[in-house]
């Protein structure tokens, strides 16, 4: 098996690389970083947001939302990422590898990624001009927030518990939280030990 290559690579160089397994990558900066499995409620949770964006995008046919979806920045010949979901609003070309011009980009945060989701791959998104909005969405909680460009500015806005409902501009997609969430095993809240005083 190929091991990443320890020097930096561009775009074109990484898009051409196997290093013979399943492993996903991604391309940060030029430097080729493993992407560890997710967790099962991670992939349960990134499946239903799929299903219920695909049924409420049936009413628009140029827009399609991908799993796993390849993302570049512009003028980056640099960076890869793979997002949970995406979704495009034009023509898909049979010889495409990667996701161009996303109108909404998912990702689904696990302790082991969410601070390179928020600290570096949100601001990265921003930088795509088609980008409407970036969804983060907890597996360890019921718990979304939604960047949404208004403007030249962004907004973003955050819902907590399974009472909150997530709407979303980019998609005629609004649900509750205990809808989305529904069937995904959230671990337990932590609870202070009984006797115990700080």
């Amino acid at each position: 098996m190929a091991e990443p290559a320890t020097r930096r690579m561009t775009l074109d160089e990484f898009l051409a690389w196997d290093d013979g397994t399943d492993r996903r990558y991604e391309l940060r900066g030029g430097v080729v970083t493993a992407m560890a499995p997710p967790m099962p409620r991670h992939g349960l949770l990134a499946l239903a947001l799929g299903g219920e964006i695909r049924s409420a995008l049936r009413p628009r046919p140029t827009c399609r939302v991908f799993s796993e979806a390849g993302v570049m920045l512009p003028d980056r010949n640099d960076t890869f990422y793979v997002a949970d979901l995406a979704v495009i609003c034009e023509p898909l070309r049979a010889e495409d590898r990667l996701i161009r011009n996303p109108v909404l980009i998912v990702e689904v945060l696990s302790p082991s990624t969410a601070a390179i989701d928020r600290q570096i791959k949100v601001p990265d998104y921003r930088l795509i001009p088609s980008v409407m909005e970036i969804l983060l969405i907890d597996s360890e909680s019921a718990f979304a927030e939604v960047h949404r460009r208004e403007g030249d500015r962004w907004i973003t806005e955050m819902m907590r518990g399974l009472d909150a409902a997530l709407a979303l501009n980019s998609v005629p997609l609004t649900i509750s939280l205990s809808e989305l969430y529904e069937g995904i095993p959230l671990p337990e809240p932590l609870t202070p030990a009984v006797g115990m005083s700080g």
